[in-house]
């Protein structure tokens, strides 16, 4: 493969090793390639970045809610299995080129877009994260709503206040938690390393706690893991299984994306790997068992499932438990909207503006636009959150088929890092002034396509419920990105 020298501060180099002409309108500090010295990001950071980003509350109510799909536990614990084991090969796959030439997601993305055409790519990943951080932010401040009504009951006063579909202690944790994360957040990639490090073993030890609690209430004897309220037939389980397993998918869909934002900083390969595998497979898996075992227990200990487990902890005669459990899932929050919903868009920000503006401007921006976007409007059943994780993950997949089927089929791996950040008219990635006209028309073609499935399926129901949005929008947009590169001649 070819590589570019990455010294002095990440410039990006041609062929000869020299410092390449970098173009204003493509190149900032934050979007040049990392230099090899620079790169302190070992096995374990990455399984942290993972724990950190399934370890939340919005991970949690997700697993959970694929009871609905009338799936047992087992069933549920065996989807999840599948779905992660794929998710953990895709990953290595969109983690390699970004290790290999040190660049994030927006900057990779012109390989296959074009060196102006790649904004396109970043906007749409960039709405997904900033819609997703309001969420998660969102899931963050009910546990500060537990807080607060915990050490001040008359605050329950706050909720005959209404404005845009949330009361007014709602108003008033959710801008607590915006304010706290955006001081976090805003002191850079080094001190995000560091918190995310803590974030993901402080949740095990409340999960675990939680799970322990829930079978001394409960016993493990009486644990019913069928809770769904469907009885389906042998291919419908088959089926609602499958469907369960596409969720997975799609829930990381946003990561599948931009997690070259992360492994850019990876010491080796190796490392990143090695992170992966702990961080999805196994840690997943283990956390899976976890919300199988306290979903379920919910049902015996209080008379009804229990999809939040914020709303689990509040239930708990121990207020010393309450608060413990709700910091810790405040915490772990913030890990979440860190990994996978705060540095994408960010990065996509900076990208569409580079000269002006910068990572930490392109968070602020973001944290913004996540207020206005109201998220708790889409999350506000656990049904919601599968409808909004399927529709979402068919938006993303198409790109996904594209910059994946362009590397490794198309470019075969072989690219010079210093023409990403060139508007020169002769440089391999200014395709047709900067867009890839094949690229764009992959991207939309494929993107109607999933999209319109997810729409039929989950929404308007003219086609049998399922999760088939990202599988086919990814297909789609590889295939056909493929064949029309190929027949343009391109490479």
């Amino acid at each position: 493969m070819s590589t570019s020298p990455l010294i002095d501060g990440g410039a990006p180099r041609d062929a000869g090793g020299h410092v390449a002409q970098t173009d204003e309108r493509l190149y900032n500090h934050d979007l040049a390639p990392v230099p090899l010295n620079k790169r302190t990001w070992t096995g374990y950071c990455i399984f942290a970045m993972w724990m950190s980003d399934v370890h939340s509350v919005g991970g949690y109510t997700f697993a959970a809610s694929l009871f609905l799909l009338g799936i047992s536990g087992w069933q549920v614990l065996i989807a999840l299995t599948i779905g992660i084991l794929i998710v953990y090969l895709l990953m290595n796959l969109v983690g390699k080129p970004s290790y290999v030439h040190g660049i994030p997601f927006p900057v990779m993305a012109r390989v296959s877009m074009g060196v102006m055409g790649a904004n396109l790519a970043a906007v749409i990943r960039g709405v997904v994260g900033i819609v997703w951080y309001g969420v998660q932010t969102y899931f963050a401040s009910k546990a500060v709503a537990t807080l607060v009504i915990l050490f001040f009951p008359a605050a329950t006063a706050l909720h005959d206040f209404r404005f845009l579909r949330l009361d007014g202690l709602g108003w008033i944790s959710f801008l607590f938690m915006w304010v706290f994360q955006l001081f976090i957040f805003q002191r850079g990639m080094e001190t995000i390393r560091k918190f995310i490090d803590f974030c993901g073993p402080a949740v095990y030890v409340v999960m675990f706690a939680l799970m322990a609690w829930i079978l001394s209430q409960a016993g493990l004897g009486s644990l019913s893991l069928t809770l769904g309220g469907k009885v389906l037939s042998g291919s419908e389980q088959f089926a609602s299984m499958g469907n369960a397993t596409l969720l997975v998918v799609s829930y990381f869909a946003a990561l599948l994306l931009n997690f070259g934002d992360f492994s850019r900083f990876a010491k080796s390969e190796r490392q990143m790997k090695v992170g992966n595998f702990l961080g999805l497979p196994v840690n997943f898996i283990v956390f899976a068992i976890i919300t199988v075992v306290v979903t379920s227990g919910s049902a015996t200990v209080f008379g009804s499932m229990i999809m939040d487990p914020v709303a689990i902890v509040a239930h708990i005669q121990n207020k010393a438990a309450v608060v413990i459990g709700s910091l810790t899932f405040i915490v772990a929050t913030m890990g979440i909207n860190i990994v996978a919903n705060f540095v994408s868009p960010a990065y996509d920000i900076a990208n569409l503006f580079p000269k002006h503006i910068d990572f930490k401007k392109g968070g602020l921006v973001a944290s913004i636009l996540a207020v206005l976007v109201c998220p708790w409007i889409f999350v506000d059943s656990p049904k919601a959150i599968t409808i909004f994780v399927s529709v979402f993950g068919s938006v993303l997949a198409p790109l996904y088929g594209v910059m994946m089927a362009d590397f490794y089929l198309i470019k075969k791996q072989q690219v010079e890092t210093a023409e990403l950040y060139s508007m020169s008219p002769q440089g391999r990635f200014y395709y047709d002034g900067g867009w890839n006209k094949v690229g764009i028309a992959a991207l939309v073609i494929a993107g109607i396509i999933s999209v319109g499935w997810e729409l039929c399926t989950q929404l308007l129901h003219v086609l049998p419920d399922n999760n088939f949005g990202w599988l086919i929008g990814a297909m789609v947009g590889a295939v056909l990105y493929v064949t029309m590169m190929r027949a343009a001649h391109r490479t």
